[in-house]
């Protein structure tokens, strides 16, 4: 049975990439993923916040900053108790790669073009074998335009680009008015992949105390059905590397990300939630499913139920918003 799978130019043995979070902050858990079969890691963001802070503690820059983040760090079970500093950051970076022999991949998050280049830079020269870019900017001024918000996220992948010469990928939020357009305008800007996507914690209020609170919901299954539509409506129309991320919590998951057309799928939740042995079973049971069905490969079943190779596209487009609420009993 093949598993394999290319990746941002990188081989990977199976599509079960560990996304960024909370768990690879220590590098005992790093080991841990590969042990139990992840192909890759995608490591913990840098915040940008933090390179215009450096000084600051991690407790500061998750309370104010990062809890509206899939890649917060406040959310992990226990305490953790060191600093997340640019410098720190890099130096765990290379004390990672010198740990595994699996890929490790890069994170920066941000919101402007601020320090992105020169750590973009720093990451590479750590050892670090791509970059996931995760871009994200509420747009909560009335006198900036969509244009100028999208403007400034191609302006971030080329600045980057230029820069380094791993591969790219950029994290994406679904706000774009026209996801498709902003996909094959990545691709122009030089980005390598995009990973879709990424799920954006809404703060909450508590009644009690009359205060804006972070509220943090791991995802569920549910929360895939949204990359697995635009996973499958632009395979093939960009070429980019997809992955997939958010709700991916079993081989079913994995599966059907693989036929939307994904190259990988991140999972974070669901580790968090099972423990790091899950990887281990998602991947026993992903290679059962695929030889009781009679795939031998990943390249076989890769975007076999995407939007360009089913007989009635409209699935995945309006009609069956329709359909499914003329459905519903």
């Amino acid at each position: 049975m093949n598993l394999e799978t290319n990746y941002l130019g990188l081989k990977l043995k199976n599509p079960i990439v560990p996304s960024a979070g909370p768990l690879s902050a220590e590098i005992s858990n790093i080991k841990k993923f590969e042990d139990a079969g992840a192909a890759a890691v995608v490591m913990y963001s840098l915040f940008e916040e933090q390179l215009e802070h450096e000084a600051f503690e991690l407790d500061y820059h998750t309370s104010v900053t990062a809890d509206s983040h899939a890649e917060a760090i406040s959310y992990f079970p226990t305490e953790l108790e060191f600093k997340l500093g640019p410098d720190q950051y890099l130096e765990h970076v290379r004390k990672a790669k010198e740990a595994v022999d699996i890929p490790v991949i890069g994170s920066l998050n941000g919101k402007s073009l601020g320090g992105w280049t020169e750590y973009a830079k720093k990451i590479e020269e750590a050892g670090a074998d791509a970059l996931e870019l995760n871009i994200y900017k509420l747009a909560t001024n009335p006198s900036i335009s969509a244009y100028e918000i999208e403007k400034e996220c191609l302006d971030i992948v080329k600045q980057v680009k230029s820069s380094v010469s791993i591969p790219v990928s950029v994290k994406l939020s679904p706000y774009f008015s026209s996801m498709a357009w902003m996909a094959k305008r990545f691709e122009e800007s030089g980005a390598d992949g995009l990973v879709l996507f990424n799920r954006f914690y809404q703060p909450d209020i508590d009644l009690e105390k009359l205060e804006v609170i972070p509220n943090v919901l791991l995802s569920t299954p549910m929360d895939s059905r949204l990359p697995l539509r635009w996973i499958a409506i632009l395979y093939g129309k960009v070429d980019l590397d997809l992955a997939a991320t958010s709700g991916i919590d079993n081989e079913k998951d994995v599966i059907k990300m693989i036929m939307a057309g994904a190259k990988v799928t991140q999972m974070l939740s669901s580790i968090l939630r099972n423990g790091i042995g899950h990887i281990t079973d998602v991947l026993t049971k992903m290679i059962y499913w695929m030889e009781v069905n009679e795939y031998e490969s990943l390249d076989q079943m890769r975007g076999s139920i995407s939007h360009k190779n089913i007989a009635d596209s409209s699935l995945f487009e309006r009609v069956n918003y329709m359909k499914a609420l003329n459905s519903y009993k």
